[in-house]
């Protein structure tokens, strides 16, 4: 299989993550909703730094701002910061344990949300704060499901 080839079912499994970020859920449990797209990027550009970077978290990112009807340009800001902070740091992340990469992804989904929560109060659009930092916890919760269904993947792929 080609390296184009192998590449596909990451590309699914990001618009997989972009749909169930916009996908509808009770009330009570929107709060709790991981940030999946973020997720996703940080695993694939932590292990494949050259197909997943910086590009691909500013495409995904203006994706996701087209899903979500946010500010043209939040979400890809965001996910490209952290895509940067991950890139540089992804060979200590790749050795660091698993609690260790959760804290780790706590805060940089942590930073993601601070940029959605700054460029929503420069726009003058509040959100409460609950709804916004409870998704940083629930993240660096899934995270170690996140890795191992992705790292499988990648060892099923051979990439690298």
């Amino acid at each position: 299989m080609s390296a184009r080839q192998r590449l596909w079912p990451i590309i699914l499994y990001l618009i997989a993550a972009m749909i169930l970020s916009v996908l509808p859920m009770p009330d009570w449990a929107a709060p709790f909703r991981p940030d999946w797209v973020g997720l996703t990027l940080i695993f694939w550009s932590m292990h494949l730094p050259r197909r997943f970077g910086l590009g691909a978290a500013w495409l995904s990112g203006l994706a996701l701002d087209a899903l979500k009807g946010a500010l043209l340009g939040q979400h890809a800001l965001a996910l490209t910061i952290v895509a940067f902070f991950t890139l540089k740091f992804r060979l200590r992340l790749r050795v660091f344990p698993i609690w260790q990469q959760s804290v780790t992804v706590l805060a940089l989904i942590a930073v993601y949300e601070f940029i959605l929560y700054w460029v929503d109060g420069m726009a003058g659009r509040s959100v409460d704060g609950t709804d916004r930092w409870i998704p940083v916890v629930t993240s660096a919760v899934i995270w170690p499901l996140v890795a191992l269904f992705f790292g499988r993947l990648q060892r099923r792929l051979a990439f690298e």
